[in-house]
């Protein structure tokens, strides 16, 4: 199969899974039926080549699969009459339903890491085995997940394309995000396969939702963070912190788009806090050193941030960004505030403890930092972190 047809595949199964699922509401049987229309058009498109309108191929031949598949079982016979009243073969439309199956995959009764895995493998056309390695879990339990998120799904109803739930489906993509470029947990640092997923994801709702500035400002958050990836380890795998980063090895073309995202929306959108979180990754990606940095514009922002979306881990980057800009122990001070909800995570024991040796308490760095490396699972973090107190 060659990338052109790959590619065009991708794009267009969402969109015939979520027509299918709009108008049928069986999730695992209109899944199995484009699954098998997707197989039949790798065998005969770089055959005969790829029809004119491929989108109304692929639906036609997947309504022809569920009409299989819902005569094969004598328990699904009843529903045959609804399936022979839609339209004929050749009639599918070239409308986008992917947005609409995303906002499904978010349905509300699912929790945050079924909806992520289900957007993954409905969505992102991930396998279930690849979703398993992305999240270090055995294939086996990210196939019960899944497979119960449908069933979780199917038990509830098929909620409507509530437009309601776009914060939920964006806090989603910003998941797989995240998870992408800083892994919870394992031998590596990043998952660069998630991280480009969930642009390519974003992009799309982009596209669907051209007005919504808080899509874009997802957007232009993840491309401006991704610029960074280069120059995130060394040589050897080992990470290397933003203050150190060559950033000659910065992706330029990722940056200017994602700082012109953010300067279009901010002009003409309502704001909100992924606008804010790509400002602050603007500043960032404009500062030529990072002696260069506006350290008081991103005290600004983070300060915005919290009015519009408090959080106790962006008051812990507020504190980290005092610290720079106002001196170590203005930071340190309002990080003894967020013991309470931030009590055993690393990341409060990382940033006291950068923040401590830029106060030059040596010894108290170092026992922060060690603490640190104890609580991520992380093992390139462990590692940084550990050598950071090794040489204090």
């Amino acid at each position: 199969m060659t990338a052109r047809v790959e590619d065009e595949l991708r794009r267009l199964a969402p969109r015939v899974l979520g027509a299918l699922v709009r108008r049928h509401g069986q999730f695992d049987a209109c899944e199995d039926a484009v699954q098998e229309a997707l197989i039949a058009a790798a065998a005969q498109w770089p055959r005969d080549g790829v029809p004119e309108h491929p989108q109304a191929w692929l639906a036609t031949v997947a309504e022809r699969r569920l009409t299989d598949l819902v005569r094969s079982d004598a328990a699904r016979r009843r529903r045959e009459d609804a399936v022979a009243a839609e339209p004929a073969p050749g009639t599918a439309s070239d409308h986008d339903d992917t947005l609409a199956l995303l906002l499904m995959c978010c349905h509300p009764a699912l929790s945050p890491p079924s909806q992520i895995a289900l957007t993954l493998r409905a969505v992102g056309g991930l396998t279930t085995g690849e979703i398993a390695q992305a999240f270090l879990v055995p294939e086996a339990t990210m196939a019960q997940r899944i497979s119960r998120a449908k069933a979780r799904i199917k038990s509830e109803g098929i909620a409507s394309a509530d437009p309601e739930r776009m914060p939920t489906v964006l806090h989603v993509l910003y998941l797989i995000f995240n998870e992408g470029y800083t892994a919870t947990s394992g031998p590596e640092l990043a998952r660069a396969d998630l991280t480009q997923e969930a642009i390519r994801l974003t992009r799309t709702v982009r596209a669907l939702r051209p007005g919504d500035g808080e899509v874009a400002g997802l957007l232009a958050l993840m491309l401006l963070t991704e610029a960074r990836r280069p120059a995130r380890t060394d040589p050897d795998g080992e990470l290397v912190p933003l203050a150190e980063q060559d950033r000659g090895q910065w992706d330029r073309a990722a940056i200017a788009e994602g700082v012109a995202l953010v300067e279009r929306t901010l002009a003409h959108a309502r704001i909100g806090p992924y606008q804010v979180q790509a400002a602050i990754a603007a500043v960032h990606a404009e500062a030529r050193t990072a002696d260069e940095t506006d350290w008081p514009q991103v005290v600004a922002l983070y300060e915005l941030l919290d009015r519009l979306a408090p959080n106790p881990m962006a008051r812990l980057s507020h504190a980290a960004a005092v610290g720079m800009a106002q001196g170590p122990q203005a930071g340190l001070a309002l990080i003894d505030e967020l013991e309470d909800p931030l009590a055993g995570h690393h990341r409060l024991a990382a940033v006291r403890a950068h923040l401590l040796e830029l106060a030059g308490d040596r010894a108290a760095a170092r026992e922060s930092y060690r603490l640190a490396a104890r609580r991520t699972s992380s093992l390139p973090e462990q590692r940084y972190l550990t050598a950071r107190a090794e040489r204090l």
